[in-house]
């Protein structure tokens, strides 16, 4: 079995603490939580607007299954984390809108949402993924 390769790219955050972007082992890519944070400033950006936010994380997450050689067709879990459930509509709709754009197999990855608090008070959404690579 082949080792662990961390993933980086500067498409998408620097991590703000010590993690990986990505873990790549074999076909498996695990993509570390991602928020709605500029790639190129490291600022965290649309503060209050949850399907902004949503929206940029999804391409944080797009730009490290890229770097690992992935692409949103290998994921096969999105896990969504929410500060406030009154959010879950925009979120949805955002995260459809994007999933299902760049999803052409037509099987659109498991999702699990969690209402939680975050590591940033400007942070209303925060989302990781799971990626098996063919």
């Amino acid at each position: 079995m082949s080792g662990k390769e961390a993933i980086r790219t500067e498409a998408a955050p620097a991590p703000a603490h010590t993690f990986s972007q990505g873990v790549r082992k074999g076909p498996i890519l695990q993509v570390s939580g991602q928020g709605p944070v500029d790639p190129v400033t490291n600022a965290y950006v649309h503060p209050g607007d949850v399907k902004a936010q949503t929206l940029r994380t999804l391409e944080n997450i797009a730009a490290i299954l890229e770097a690992g050689g992935a692409s949103l067709n290998d994921v096969v879990m999105f896990r969504v984390y929410l500060t406030e459930r009154a959010h879950f509509g925009e979120m949805n709709e955002a995260y459809g809108e994007f999933v299902s754009s760049r999803v052409t197999d037509g099987v659109l990855p498991s999702r699990t949402t969690v209402f939680t608090g975050l590591p940033r008070e400007e942070m209303l959404v925060e989302i990781d993924a799971l990626a098996v690579v063919d």
